[in-house]
């Protein structure tokens, strides 16, 4: 019989904060260390013929010619289309996997491999060391990847970084929703779509993001 969660020995909670603990630092450790990078979420559920599997690998590749490193979930679909692209253009990329008992299979274009057991230890790492997000489409993985860095944004927990939605044919009902019923529920706030921008076009996509970064910086050194 599998054991209740909330029911486990204190001997194997104490372990368990170890176990995160060790998460935690190996992801400072190795991330810290690889410069700037984007920060790339979609499905996995696509194949290499896809449109946005197409997409994603460009965009990547665009990145890395820019200056940029790509991180992502590690696993196949949009995941290895930017790992691929990051990978066939000599840049760094990494892949934050997580064990599942389904799907999640290393994909074979990732140069720096961190494997993890607890879902937000990862999703700490995928924010903590990124200049920017870009989101292709996917599931509930995808939209709550979404979600979260919009409230960690908008909340001011993390730094304000980029986020750019790509597949807009995709996001446009979500969109929709956002604008009738959050918005117009008095839910979000107008400024609060601005979090978010859509394009379709990688080289608009990178080349704002390489503006914002370096507007950023210059007035980080200025300071």
């Amino acid at each position: 019989m599998k054991k209740d969660f909330h029911t486990q020995p204190p001997t194997e909670e104490t372990w368990r904060i170890f176990r995160i603990m060790a998460e935690f630092v190996e992801g400072f450790e190795t991330l810290s260390r690889i410069g700037p990078c984007i920060t790339v979420f979609g499905s996995a559920r696509v194949g290499e013929n896809d449109e946005h599997y197409r997409l994603a690998q460009e965009t990547a590749r665009l990145a890395v010619k820019n200056g940029f490193g790509v991180i992502t979930g590690g696993g196949p679909g949009i995941m290895e289309a930017a790992n691929r692209g990051a990978n066939e253009a000599g840049g760094v990329s990494v892949g934050l996997n997580i064990q599942l008992p389904f799907e999640q299979v290393p994909n074979k274009y990732i140069k720096t491999l961190i494997n993890f057991r607890y879902f937000f230890c990862r999703k700490v790492m995928f924010l903590k060391y990124t200049s920017a997000v870009i989101v292709l489409p996917g599931g509930y993985g995808t939209m709550d990847e979404v979600f979260e860095t919009l409230t960690l944004v908008q909340t001011q927990r993390i730094t304000s970084v980029p986020l750019f939605l790509m597949g807009k044919a995709f996001w446009k009902g979500v969109l929709d929703w956002m604008k009738t019923d959050m918005l117009g529920r008095g839910y979000i706030e107008r400024q609060d779509l601005s979090l978010m921008r859509v394009s379709d076009n990688p080289a608009e996509v990178i080349g704002a993001i390489s503006s914002f970064c370096k507007k950023r910086d210059s007035t980080a050194n200025f300071v």
